[in-house]
């Protein structure tokens, strides 16, 4: 890719950028949030079309009108947010639109399930042809995203921040499989904004800031602070330093709390715990144990079936997600795009869906739509969302600043309590930076900070107490100095008494 520029209304996506990729390499693509990753790589996937600059496929140049002109190109993509068909099988959706049929119209089923058993044999992906997609877990949904492309002979592969939403686990099987496709000589392009990860599985690494190209380096000699400073422009604290809690009052409170999940399964068994004014409690543990329960559970999307909430005092007896943040809890949820925005509202309407019923935003049932654009204007700025303005639609927003957007909504409501849910998935170091000092702010302001999060270094440095929670209940609970080698055993439900 060459001389590559591209514009949306006040804003330049890429400006001059330069772009290649071997055959068989891993090329990491970094930059923050709205720098221009995710444009450059849907110009290359045929989704979006340059305004200026060239594409050169094997050094002859190509020019995509669609998808399917990169897809037959041999060009595939794995998006951040899959692009998957829930009720359909995992076989149907690696064939969809290429299904093999008997009869000369019939779908051949046992064509298509033979064809991603062979291909799953191959690459020793662990998936089952004949399963629904709503059925297996998001790291295998991403396989099945993968054998897509793989399907239609894809040589080059652009993965958008694969693991976003995968546990380590998933995320170190996902680079055996990267690593076994880059030995059957397909080039992958890697954007992410885990520096480590980058440094872990990339050949080289390109960096882009504000929609240019800042540098190519090797993965040899680059470390996590080189990198986090191209990106950002400037030193990057990679661990947040804050003074030692004051504690007050306690402001949440979970007593013996008990929650099923949508097959009647009891997912949250007997969990109890409090947090206090001036305090992160940070909630460690793999995926699937009982963290969306509980949070659904505290924030009225779900009905506990026994059990005591209460928010500063008031308790919550199968309180609605109305009254709850009546109460006073504020909510960064771990899907942004499901629990946290409106996609087709703008950046202001979305500001305002708990407070537009009330002064200053509206009066005797008029709403002013000035007064959201202001308020609005003001948090885009503070918490440096980009890509857009007050009136710019939220689904237009990449994924790093859709989170910013719903970070800024609940830290203004100025909460008693705030639940952070994967506060920091998929934001860039920079943005990590500023929202992990915004907590310990607000933290230091008085509010009680629940943290659920699958990165243990992020519990780590915002935590005053760590909980970790195995199979739906607390087998843990540390304060002061914890090694990562005792979270892990509990996590997994070992017992292991470490000397001290």
């Amino acid at each position: 890719m060459r001389g590559i520029r591209k514009e949306f209304p006040g804003v330049v996506a890429n400006d001059d950028v330069s772009f290649d990729v071997r055959r068989g390499e891993v090329h990491a693509l970094l930059g923050e949030n709205g720098a221009g990753k995710s444009t450059l790589m849907n110009i290359l996937y045929g989704l979006s079309s340059p305004d200026a600059g060239e594409i050169r496929l094997r050094g002859k140049p190509v020019s995509f009108g669609s998808a399917s002109d990169a897809i037959d190109a041999g060009v595939g993509m794995v998006h951040q947010h899959f692009m998957l068909i829930p009720v359909m099988t995992v076989a149907e959706n690696v064939v969809l639109g290429t299904e093999p049929v008997k009869d000369g119209v019939l779908l051949d089923e046992a064509a298509a399930e033979k064809k991603v058993a062979d291909m799953a044999k191959t690459f020793k992906f662990a998936v089952e042809p004949a399963a629904l997609v709503q059925d297996i877990g998001v790291g295998q949904q991403q396989r099945v995203e993968i054998m897509k492309a793989l399907y239609r002979n894809a040589e080059i592969l652009i993965l958008d921040e694969p693991t976003a939403v995968l546990t380590p686990q998933e995320a170190s099987d996902l680079f055996e499989i990267l690593r076994r496709l880059q030995r059957e000589g397909i080039s992958i392009v890697f954007i992410s904004h885990k520096l480590n990860e980058v440094l872990e599985i990339a050949d080289r690494i390109t960096v882009l800031r504000r929609g240019k190209t800042i540098e190519t380096v090797p993965r040899q000699g680059a470390t996590e602070e080189s990198l986090a400073r191209a990106m950002v422009g400037r030193e990057v604290l990679l661990r947040v330093e804050k003074p030692p809690a004051e504690q007050g009052d306690v402001l949440l409170s979970v007593e013996d709390l008990h929650v099923r999940d949508d097959r009647g399964i009891e997912k949250v068994r007997g969990l109890s715990f409090q947090v206090h004014a001036g305090e992160i409690l940070g909630i460690a543990g793999v995926d699937g144990n009982g963290q969306t329960e509980l949070i659904e559970a505290l924030t009225g999307l779900r009905r506990a079936e026994s059990g005591r909430i209460e928010v500063g005092g008031l308790e919550l007896h199968h309180a609605s997600a109305r009254h709850t943040l009546d109460a006073g809890l504020g909510h960064i949820p771990e899907d942004r795009q499901r629990r946290g925005l409106v996609l087709e509202f703008s950046i202001a309407e979305n500001i305002a869906l708990h407070d537009y019923s009330q002064p200053p935003d509206s009066k005797y049932g008029w709403l002013f739509p000035g007064r959201l654009v202001e308020r609005a204007t003001g948090l885009i700025q503070e918490f440096d969302v980009r890509g857009g303005g007050p009136y710019t639609r939220a689904g237009a927003l990449s994924g790093g600043n859709q989170q910013k957007l719903v970070a800024a909504r609940e830290i203004a409501r100025d909460p008693k309590a705030l639940i952070a849910a994967q506060p920091t998935r998929g934001l860039d170091v920079g943005a990590i930076e500023y929202l992990h000092r915004r907590l310990v702010t607000e933290r230091d302001e008085g509010r009680a900070i629940l943290l659920v999060s699958l990165e243990l270094e992020e519990i780590f440095s915002l935590s005053d107490r760590i909980l970790v929670i195995y199979e739906g209940e607390i087998v843990g609970e540390h304060t002061g100095a914890v090694s990562e080698e005792q979270i892990g055993f509990e996590m997994v439900g070992v017992k292991r008494e470490v000397p001290a």
